[in-house]
């Protein structure tokens, strides 16, 4: 992934906006590293790890909203600007997991 795609702000969403987007279908993809989703993460996302997000994204569904998630929301800004270039309708989630606790977003473990 180049560095170019955090020189610009990607489309965002709250981490309030996220929960009722994944409601309505959107798909969270985590894009930490194993030991991170290994931890905790959202139950019914997709793990992609950012390192082979630019390879693999071809894998994800064309025809549903991703959402870029992390612990803290910058390096799925940066995977939400590759998967846009990359043709899908995705956003970046502001405050990633911090903010997905906060709104009352579920986690497993």
């Amino acid at each position: 992934m180049s560095f170019r795609h955090y020189l610009r702000r990607p489309p965002a969403v709250s981490a309030t906006d996220a929960l009722q987007l994944v409601a309505h279908g959107a798909l969270v993809v985590d894009v930490r590293r194993d030991f991170e989703w290994n931890r905790v993460h959202i139950p019914g996302a997709v793990h992609m790890p950012l390192e082979v997000l630019p390879s693999r994204c071809v894998e994800l569904p064309d025809d549903r909203l991703l959402i870029a998630f992390c612990t803290g929301g910058i390096r799925s800004a940066g995977a939400a600007n590759l998967l846009v270039e990359n043709g899908f309708d995705a956003v970046n989630m502001s405050g990633g997991l911090i903010q997905w606790r906060s709104a009352g977003g579920s986690l497993t473990d």
